[in-house]
Order: C-alpha cells, then sequence, then structure tokens
C-alpha cells in the first residue's frame, strides 16, 4: 500500500474520530437543546455578544437590572486590618478604663484569637491620638488622617462592619470571594463576567499593590483570581518597573507582526478545538491571547505618567513620584478608570498592629492618607467622583484592649471582627454620612449592623446588578458573590 493512501487513511481516520466527538451522546443532547431556540437566542443576543463570550455570559447580560449608580469601582484596600479606633471611631470614655480588665459583660464570651486568649487581664487602651470633627457634618476623624478629614464631607463612613473570620487569610478571602475558603472568584471578576468591559485594550479587573508597604501579612494571586468563571476574568496585576504585566513584551528576535501570526495561527487550532469539543475555556483563552496583544500598545501608554502636570504629583504627596509606592499608584488608578477600567483595586499592606502600633499606624497613615484624599479630590474636579465608587477599608477591626502588656513603647491591638470601620464615596452613597454605631469600646455593634455580604450585595447593586442574580453554574451548582446570604444596605444609599 503507497504511502499516500497510508496518509489519505489517516486523515479520513482522523475526520472520523471528529465526527464521532462532535456526535457523542453529551454533546448530541446538548446541541438539540438548543436547536431552533438556540436560533432565535443567537439573534436576541446579537447586540451584546462579544468576542469569546459564552453563551451563560450573555444571558447573565441579558438580564434586565438595576439602574446602575456607578461606572466603575477603585477599592483602596488596607490589608491587616485598620484600627478603628486609631482612625475613625472616637471613643473618649475609654480614657477613664485606661489598663483596667476589659468587662466581661462587653466581652459576652465572645471567642479571642490564640495570640490574646490566655492573656490573664485584657487591659482597655484608648488612643494616643486626638480627634477633632471636620466639616459640615461634624464627622469626628483622628488626627493622623489630615487629608481625609478635609474631604470627610464626600464621605459615607461605616462603623458597623462585622465579619465571622478572626484571622487574616480567610478574613481577606471572604472579604474579596465571599467565602474563606479560597477557589471562588474575586469581587472584581463577578464584575467583569456581569458586566463584561468598556474598553477592549485593558482588562476589565486590573490590581495595584504597593510596593513601599510593610509586608507583615502576605497577599496571594488567587485574591484576586477568576475561581471558576472564565479565565478571562481574572484581575491583572500591573507592577512597577519595566514590565508592567508579565510576559507581555516579544521574546527577543520577534516583532509584533511575528506574534501577530502566531496569534492567528493558534486561533484556528483553538478553534477547531472548540468546534470539537465545545469547553468555553477555548473561547477564553483565544480572547487572552488577543486582549495581551492589544495591552502591548495600550499598557506602556497607561502607565506612563510623564505627561501629569506638577501640580498633580503635589496633590497626591511626595511619594507619587516614585513607580509603585500607593501614592504613585492612586494616580495610576484614576488613569486607569478614565481609560473606563471597570474595577480597580489597591492593595496595601503593614495593617496588622499587634505591638508597637501607635509609631506603626502613623507610618501607615503618613503613606496612605494624603493620597488617598487626593484621589477623591482628583475625581471630583473631573466629573468622575458622580459615577466612580470609592471604597477603603481592611478585612476586620482591632481590639480594644492592648495585646500583651500596655508599655513606654506603646501598645498593640489583635484582631477583632465583631465591628469595625470602612467607608465609601462617590457614586450611589450618601456623603456626609456616617452609618452604625458601636458601643463605648467598640467592640458591639449597638445600631445597624453590615455583614461583609451585605457590603458585597450592596457593591453589586451601585454597579445595577442584583447580587442574587448574578449566579454562575458549576460543579451542579449555581454560585454567587454573596453566597446565600447578604441584603443591599439601602440606609446609605442615595
Amino acid at each position: 500500500m503507497s504511502e499516500h493512501h497510508h496518509s489519505e487513511k489517516r486523515i479520513a481516520h482522523a475526520d472520523l474520530k471528529g465526527l464521532y466527538n462532535q456526535l457523542d451522546r453529551r454533546n448530541f443532547l446538548s446541541r438539540t437543546a438548543m436547536g431552533i431556540g438556540g436560533i432565535a437566542l443567537q439573534q436576541l443576543l446579537a447586540p451584546i455578544s462579544g468576542f469569546g463570550r459564552t453563551t451563560e455570559e450573555q444571558i447573565m447580560q441579558a438580564l434586565p437590572m438595576i439602574a446602575p449608580k456607578a461606572k466603575r469601582v477603585v477599592y483602596l484596600f488596607m490589608s491587616g486590618g485598620p484600627s478603628q479606633f486609631e482612625t475613625f471611631d472616637y471613643k473618649p470614655k475609654l480614657y477613664d478604663m485606661y489598663g483596667k480588665d476589659l468587662p466581661d459583660s462587653v466581652r459576652k464570651g465572645q471567642r479571642l484569637t490564640g495570640m490574646s486568649a490566655n492573656q490573664a487581664i485584657l487591659p482597655v487602651v484608648p488612643s494616643v491620638y486626638k480627634f477633632n470633627q471636620h466639616g459640615q457634618s461634624g464627622t469626628w476623624v483622628s488626627e493622623l488622617l489630615p487629608y481625609t478629614s478635609q474631604v470627610v464631607d464626600d464621605l459615607c463612613i461605616i462603623k458597623s462592619m462585622y465579619t465571622e473570620q478572626i484571622n487574616h487569610d480567610p478574613a481577606l478571602t471572604f472579604f474579596q470571594t465571599g467565602h474563606q475558603l479560597p477557589g471562588r472568584p474575586s469581587i472584581g471578576s463577578w464584575l467583569s463576567y456581569g458586566l463584561g468591559s468598556e474598553n477592549k485594550n485593558l482588562p476589565a479587573f486590573i490590581v495595584l499593590v504597593s510596593k513601599d508597604a510593610s509586608r507583615d501579612q502576605p497577599l496571594y494571586a488567587r485574591l484576586w483570581g477568576n475561581g471558576f468563571l472564565p479565565s478571562e476574568h481574572q484581575g491583572v496585576q500591573f507592577r512597577s518597573g519595566k514590565d508592567p504585566v508579565l510576559f507581555l513584551k516579544d521574546p527577543e528576535g520577534f516583532d509584533g507582526k511575528d506574534r501577530r501570526e502566531m496569534l492567528d495561527q493558534l486561533s484556528k487550532l483553538n478553534e477547531i478545538q472548540n468546534e470539537t469539543w465545545g469547553d468555553p475555556e477555548v473561547n477564553a483563552r483565544i480572547a487572552q491571547y488577543e486582549m495581551a496583544y492589544r495591552m502591548q500598545t495600550s499598557v506602556p501608554e497607561v502607565m506612563d505618567t510623564s505627561d501629569e502636570p506638577n501640580e498633580v504629583f503635589d496633590l497626591y504627596g511626595p511619594g507619587s513620584r516614585d513607580k509603585g509606592s500607593f501614592a504613585a499608584n492612586c494616580i495610576l488608578a484614576r488613569k486607569l478608570l478614565e481609560k473606563d477600567v471597570r474595577f480597580v483595586q489597591l492593595y496595601h499592606q503593614g495593617w496588622d498592629q499587634h505591638d508597637g502600633l501607635p509609631g506603626a499606624i502613623k507610618h501607615q497613615c503618613q503613606q496612605t492618607d494624603q493620597p488617598t484624599a487626593a484621589l477623591i479630590k482628583d475625581l471630583k474636579r473631573r466629573g468622575m467622583l458622580e459615577d466612580t465608587l470609592v471604597i477603603w477599608g481592611g478585612e476586620f477591626g482591632r481590639t480594644v484592649y492592648s495585646q500583651g502588656k500596655i508599655s513606654k513603647d506603646g501598645y498593640g491591638r489583635d484582631h477583632h471582627p465583631r465591628c469595625f470601620t470602612m467607608w465609601m464615596a462617590g457614586a450611589g452613597v450618601k456623603s456626609g454620612f456616617t452609618y452604625g454605631a458601636t458601643d463605648d469600646f467598640s467592640y458591639n455593634i449597638v445600631k445597624d449592623p453590615v455583614h461583609v455580604h451585605d457590603f458585597q450585595a450592596t457593591l453589586l447593586h451601585v454597579m445595577g446588578i442584583d447580587h442574587e442574580q448574578l449566579t454562575y453554574k458549576f460543579q451542579g451548582r449555581r454560585y454567587r458573590l454573596t453566597d446565600v446570604e447578604g441584603k443591599v444596605v439601602k440606609g446609605i444609599l442615595k
């Protein structure tokens, strides 16, 4: 038998195998189920269909939603758990309790971390920093935040946040994904999935991590991961340095034409695989390759701040010219928002202050206070605050008592999930407003509790999404960011 005949036989066998794969029982049932209805659905979704979109994503975007108040979000995550006592939750009655044991009537048998559970006494310690009232709202703000106090009338401060997670990793994971165990999609990924992108040349979800922050608690890429959502929805970390996005540049000896040719050939292979298996992840892979190609031009442009006037750098503070610092990342965040990036998240570590808190938190505030306030001012003067939601906060708060003895070097505070403070500003939320209240020890909530799932539901609501409708089927169950809980906090909405 000739080699030509053998070759034709192999090709015929490959074609028959491909036909078999396409007509096996699972594919037959799934494809027949779409049938004529699939054709009608395709016509219905045609105006919103996008490259690499799966049918479920198209259906998601076709669902009627709430009228959105915000087009975009910038989330300033203060990793480690900022102390509410040294920032926004003023408790003057604590001075009369200095050094005394926390009353059992306040603690109510609530669990402590292993770091302070065996202390003989839990000595109450008030903040060493003064508080003053600011703005027309008369909001109490610590002297550690002189710049934030200037924009307090733009803030919606929530003093009654709470969570069940008492340690960093599960608390961080819970805030970002709605579950304390790793593996679920992050907030930004859910927004990317539900709303798509308004800029075809940049990802819908971008992450910036401060290079100038203390590395007390680690950050993992899974915190901005896509979980079980298609991989095109994962957060993309932009770094300081010559390679803002890893593996984006062409290898040495190659140019843009080479990559374009390679992508075209690779796309053909992926399309064959998609036709054979019908795996939506193949389309996601194609979309990612194409996005990376477009980002070769768009990323250097957006990362370049050389055209920013000196007045902008002065507004954001002395660290704003140092690429990768929190201040520089705030400028970059504003530029990304101007490019219609859907969700920008900044992480700033260093707030886990179990000892030496007075000096440590002063340093943290010096790094973050001016840039944070500058971002509010900058967005406002550009007319962007009215359709941008700004969020500030960490994964939990700190205890009223000192972890260990109070000494001449100061004091420390342990983790406290029962109540803590965070704030929002901009689109959809009330300004110059304080929501919720805690007891005299900032240990228990006495008014308007807000759970993490409530916060997540409210964030989605402001973006025009019903948190109970934004779901994704995985392993036989429909999941959502808020799991089976969460309610919109209507008291903070305009």
